[in-house]
C-alpha cells in the first residue's frame, strides 16, 4: 500500500491488490476515503468526504496527476 504523497493530513496512496483496475489513488484522512480515477481525473467513489474537502482533493489530484501515474505503472509493473 504505497503511499505517494501526504498533504494536509491527506494519504494518498495505492492498495496493491487493485491491479487490473485503470489507474487510481486513494484518499483517506481520518474516517474519510475516496478513489480518484486519473484518466481522466473523476471520482470514482467517496465516503464521509464535505462537498469543499472533495473538490480540493481531487484539485491535488489534477495536479499530481502525471506523478501519481508514474508511480501506478512503476508500482505494478506496467
Amino acid at each position: 500500500m504505497p503511499t505517494v504523497l501526504r498533504w494536509k493530513g491527506y494519504r494518498f496512496h495505492f492498495w496493491s491488490g487493485d491491479r487490473g483496475e485503470p489507474p487510481h489513488v486513494h484518499v483517506s484522512k481520518a474516517r474519510s476515503e475516496a478513489k480518484i480515477w486519473l484518466e481522466p481525473v473523476a471520482v470514482a467513489k467517496a465516503i464521509d468526504f464535505a462537498d469543499h474537502e472533495l473538490h480540493e482533493v481531487v484539485r491535488k489530484v489534477e495536479e499530481h496527476r502525471e506523478t501519481f501515474l508514474e508511480a501506478w505503472y512503476e508500482h505494478f509493473g506496467y
